[in-house]
C-alpha cells in the first residue's frame, strides 16, 4: 500500500455507502489524529483505539441521522498524494464549501483544520476536504 491515508479515506466512503455503524481501520498516529479531528467536529460519533498487534486498530462509529439515516460526511476528499504534495501558506488556506466544510491540514504545531491554523498563522500540507 503505498497512501495509507488514502486507503483510511476511502475505507471511511466505502462504510457510508454501505451503511455501516462502524468501520475498523489499521492505526497510525496521522490517522488517529484525523479522527480526533473528525470527532471534535462532529462528524463522527465517536471512536476507539484497540491495541492488537504491532500496529492495532481504531474503531469508528459513523454518525447517521435518525430520522433520514442521512450520514453527517457527504464527501471525504484526499487532496495531498506522495507523487504530489500540496502545501499551502497561512494567506492561501483554502476554504472548503465556503467555510462550511474543513480541510485537515499537517503542520508544524501538528495535524489541525484550516481555521486553526489560520488562526496560529501557520501553512502545512493539506490532507484532506471534509464537508
Amino acid at each position: 500500500m503505498t497512501d495509507p491515508i488514502a486507503d483510511y479515506l476511502t475505507r471511511l466512503r466505502n462504510a457510508i455507502k454501505a451503511g455501516h455503524r462502524v468501520v475498523e481501520v489499521p492505526a497510525s498516529n496521522l490517522k488517529k489524529e484525523i479522527t480526533r479531528i473528525l470527532f471534535e467536529k462532529g462528524y463522527i460519533l465517536s471512536y476507539k483505539f484497540v491495541e492488537d498487534g504491532p500496529q492495532g486498530t481504531i474503531k469508528i462509529a459513523l454518525k447517521y441521522d435518525p430520522v433520514n439515516k442521512v450520514n453527517a460526511i457527504k464527501s471525504l476528499t484526499r487532496v495531498s498524494t506522495p507523487g504530489l504534495r500540496k502545501y499551502v501558506g497561512y494567506r492561501e488556506m483554502p476554504r472548503v464549501l465556503n467555510g462550511l466544510g474543513i480541510a485537515i491540514l499537517s503542520t508544524s504545531k501538528g495535524v489541525m483544520t484550516n481555521k486553526e491554523a489560520l488562526g496560529q498563522k501557520l501553512g502545512g500540507e493539506v490532507i484532506c476536504y471534509v464537508y
